[in-house]
């Protein structure tokens, strides 16, 4: 059995769910709060030790006004509501992106429950906001080019492993598995350094209909793989 430590989910099909039920697309994003609350109970049960979820990319920000403010009510609203949940279950908060395009206080309200859960240790979620991966490399580049100005480091010093340590989270391991929801088959410019290796499983699930079920659905295909890295099955 492959062991599962980290699992990254694109949660696509709010909007669809909210025109299949005929109702507004906040509606929608609303229902998919409720399938996060689900799958990070789920997490737990089944051992997985981190959770990383696309909550918000750099592309979102195009989305109408009305729309992107009311997610971001929605992300405030989920701050308050998750943290004893979070303290409960001793899961800790952590966020990935560039934050300081939140609302202030949105960002506020984020940093407030990393504070609080940073010692629980029985999990981590991971939120993706402002997210988008070509920026994390971009990011990363850029942090990399100042040391180097600096002297604190050589050109010849630059490989893979120092490159990783200087991404937004270093300290959260490579996913071994990515979930996308709605059937679609597109990464969306999400953790395009770290999933070199990661296996993909597409449900054809909506994601405010995503739950426990689906998720062991997900986990049972990873487990009937065979993970070569690009070596070969010995004979």
């Amino acid at each position: 059995m492959n062991k599962i430590n980290h699992i990254a989910i694109i949660m696509d099909g709010n909007g669809r769910w909210a025109k299949n039920h005929g109702v507004d697309r906040i509606e929608g994003h609303n229902a998919g709060v409720k399938a996060v609350r689900k799958t990070i109970k789920a997490c737990k049960k089944f051992n997985i030790q981190y959770l990383t979820l696309y909550a918000f990319s750099t592309e979102n920000w195009k989305r109408s006004k009305r729309e992107v403010t009311g997610l971001m009510s929605l992300l405030s609203s989920f701050l308050d509501s998750t943290l004893d949940e979070l303290m409960e279950s001793d899961i800790s908060l952590r966020a990935i992106g560039q934050l300081d395009s939140l609302p202030y206080i949105v960002k506020k309200k984020l940093n407030s429950v990393i504070k609080k859960t940073k010692n629980n240790k029985s999990g981590v979620c991971c939120l993706a906001l402002s997210y988008g991966g070509r920026a994390e490399i971009v990011d990363t580049t850029k942090k990399i080019a100042q040391l180097a100005k600096d002297n604190k480091l050589k050109i010849s010093d630059i490989d893979e492993d120092l490159f990783s340590q200087n991404l937004y989270a270093p300290d959260i391991p490579n996913p071994e598995l990515i979930i996308r929801t709605s059937g679609e088959f597109r990464i969306s410019n999400f953790l395009l350094w770290q999933l070199s290796y990661s296996e993909f499983y597409i449900s054809d699930i909506l994601w405010p209909d995503f739950d426990e079920e689906e998720l062991k659905k997900a986990i049972d295909n990873y487990n009937a793989r065979n993970r070569r890295f690009g070596g070969r099955e010995e004979e």
